[in-house]
């Protein structure tokens, strides 16, 4: 041994691979997010009605409803109960029962020639696969009747109910209602 001393051997190391890792990671990512920008050919929303085989025919147009329908207290997505059979014809009687203070409330008597099987029938397969659930059947009076429920996006659940009032030879009588339920079902 000598009696020189000597300075430790040293050695470094050196942060660069770990850096080149990195970099070539971030690389990439950024080329594989410019691929997915360039090619990616967007989603386009597409919203199709139903369609019912059998029963009645759906009106092209509800203007029946309109006097329940013209506020803007009705959220867009409860809007799709807005719907009636063909041939159905507005009753005198439609009404806002609190006059718009509180929770919603609307109805609007109609006549439809159909039997009131056939039109529960309608309002039971159009309603539901629009997303409406059947809670209920039959009034307390025993009068034909059915009520559906829906979560509003206004974050109330809202329910629509189609009760026969009074079945005459070739029609019926009927109501539908539209409300607003703070409370669930």
């Amino acid at each position: 041994m000598s009696g020189e001393a000597k300075a430790p051997l040293t050695t470094t190391t050196s942060i660069w691979p770990a850096a080149v890792v990195l970099i070539v990671a971030v690389a990439m990512l950024g080329i594989f997010m410019l691929i997915n920008l360039v090619a990616d050919p967007g989603v386009t929303p597409t919203t199709t009605t139903p369609l019912i085989v059998g029963g009645l025919a759906v009106a092209p147009s509800s203007s029946a409803l309109d006097y329940c329908r013209h506020t803007s207290e009705i959220p867009s997505n409860i809007i799709d109960a807005f719907l009636v059979p063909v041939a159905t014809r507005v009753q005198p009687g439609a009404n806002i029962p609190n006059g718009g203070a509180g929770e919603f409330d609307c109805f609007q008597p109609l006549t439809t020639p159909v039997s009131s099987s056939a039109l529960l029938g309608f309002y039971g397969a159009q309603l539901q696969t629009r997303g409406w659930s059947l809670f209920s059947q039959g009034a307390s009076n025993g009068a034909p009747q059915l009520l559906f429920q829906k979560a509003g996006t206004d974050g109330f659940y809202w329910v629509v109910g189609v009760t026969v009032t009074r079945s005459s030879p070739g029609s019926i009588h009927w109501t539908f209602r539209v409300y607003q339920n703070s409370q669930t079902i």
